[in-house]
């Protein structure tokens, strides 16, 4: 299990958070110069340089993304100037698209980060830039709540491009981009005048997310344990009950794919910092501010306590807790993360993800607190091992920042070197993503900063 250095400060990482940022720019601006467009937005690298792949264009935010993070930390106006002209240029379908779930990977990511940076002051303020932002995050959130399913409990979830049936717990961390939207006070307005309630679609999924999707020990069944997460839950549409859990990138619904535990983690754990901007009598309809909260903060505990107890001592976990070359691998969670193995890959992508959840969680709970702290210093010492070898990469030929991510191990889409049996080595743009977004937040909160995102943001 993840063994959690309590002395670890967020100052304790700058210089490694300096490093990261060096090697950033290069990689940014290689991929610019090198990655041919034409074949679709970058998803994951293969031999070191970035390639497409997939089912949707989920991946193009966290590129123009990554450069706003970039012009955030280090001031280098190429970055924003990069992402600022490829945003308006190329995002404006994400904003409209209602066939997927992904909004706040893509729109926030862009949108979101640039009305951020101007509401902060750290872009000249333009008031035709600034509501540009603003209408797209606002269009952004009401398009991804038209993909709405209800359930025969009276709730209901925004489904995944699978279709109606389909809930995926990696929803949860996009869901930021309808609580962008409400907090920025738009009406969705649908046939008839009706008004869609963006609050109560965005409740109603984190709610069937906590319920359907994460398990608590409770006896649903027999692999029931404290924090495991499926990557799907299944509905009959015809009368909204739930079916069963299911995978789509894991190993079986029976299993927890990290990075669907790492989407939960930092996705409870932000929308508990929305519901501190949420209104009491706005919440009062769902039963309650404590009501509300208490379903969120299990969800997240739940699901970072997984994380630390099924993680190596490093906090760079596996792909999947249940993934069957584990057995092979002996002890494996009381040493150090293995890529170059011979069973079964890492994923770092998870480790980047699920670090700010443990994080958030912490400073959320208060780090003054036994249980704060211990999710806080989780946190550093999971960023510890990536912001180092063998993860972060100084191979200024190489695209990627962070090493050891996976993107569809059960489909087999990703690069093996000649001679190995597992893929390793490589990187997705989700966890180059994360992996800045991480640096970022530590080094804000290392200065006595803030980065809770919806409060930059909207205010």
């Amino acid at each position: 299990m993840l063994n959690i250095d309590q002395n670890l400060t967020a100052a304790d990482l700058q210089p490694a958070i300096d490093k990261l940022w060096q090697y950033s720019d290069a990689k940014i601006r290689r991929i610019d110069a090198e990655y041919d467009t034409a074949k679709g937005s970058p998803v994951f690298t293969a031999a070191g340089k970035y390639t497409t792949r997939g089912w949707t264009e989920w991946t193009q935010g966290f590129v123009f993304g990554s450069a706003l993070l970039q012009f955030d930390a280090t001031g280098d106006e190429w970055h924003l100037d990069y992402a600022r002209k490829n945003t308006v240029e190329l995002m404006a379908p994400h904003v409209s698209h209602f066939g997927v779930h992904d909004h706040g990977f893509n729109n926030v990511s862009t949108y979101g980060n640039l009305l951020r940076l101007i509401k902060e002051g750290r872009i000249p303020q333009d008031k035709w830039e600034r509501e540009f932002n603003i209408l797209a995050l606002k269009l952004s959130g009401a398009s991804q709540a038209r993909r709405f399913t209800p359930t025969s409990d009276g709730g209901g979830y925004l489904y995944s491009f699978n279709g109606p049936h389909s809930l995926f717990v990696d929803t949860i961390r996009s869901c930021r981009a309808l609580a962008c939207s409400w907090l920025l006070g738009h009406k969705a307005m649908d046939e008839g005048d009706k008004e869609t309630d963006l609050l109560e679609r965005l409740i109603f999924h984190c709610k069937a997310t906590a319920k359907y999707s994460v398990f608590y020990g409770e006896g649903r069944d027999v692999y029931d344990v404290w924090g495991r997460a499926a990557h799907e839950a299944v509905f009959n549409t015809n009368d909204g009950n739930f079916r069963c859990p299911n995978s789509q990138q894991g190993y079986t619904g029976f299993t927890t794919w990290t990075r669907g535990l790492a989407w939960a983690m930092v996705g409870f754990a932000e929308q508990l910092e929305f519901l501190a901007l949420v209104p009491d009598d706005a919440l009062a309809p769902f039963g309650g501010r404590t009501a509300v909260v208490a379903i969120f903060e299990k969800a997240a505990r739940a699901t970072c306590d997984f994380f630390i107890a099924n993680t190596p001592v490093d906090g760079v976990p596996y792909w999947d807790t249940g993934a069957p070359g584990l057995v092979h691998l002996g002890d494996y969670l009381d040493r150090v993360s293995q890529p170059d193995n011979d069973h079964e890959p890492i994923d770092s992508s998870a480790a980047a993800i699920g670090a700010q959840g443990l994080l958030r969680l912490g400073r959320w709970l208060g780090t003054g607190s036994e249980d704060g702290a211990k999710y806080w210093q989780a946190g550093l010492t999971t960023a510890r091992s990536l912001f180092a070898d063998p993860y972060l990469s100084s191979d200024e030929s190489h695209h990627g920042l962070l090493l050891h991510s996976v993107y569809h191990r059960p489909n087999g889409w990703d690069y093996i070197p000649e001679g190995k049996k597992v893929p390793f080595g490589e990187s997705s743009q989700w966890g180059d993503y994360h992996a800045r977004e991480l640096a970022l937040c530590i080094s804000r909160w290392a200065k006595d900063g803030d980065y809770h995102f919806y409060d930059g943001c909207v205010k």
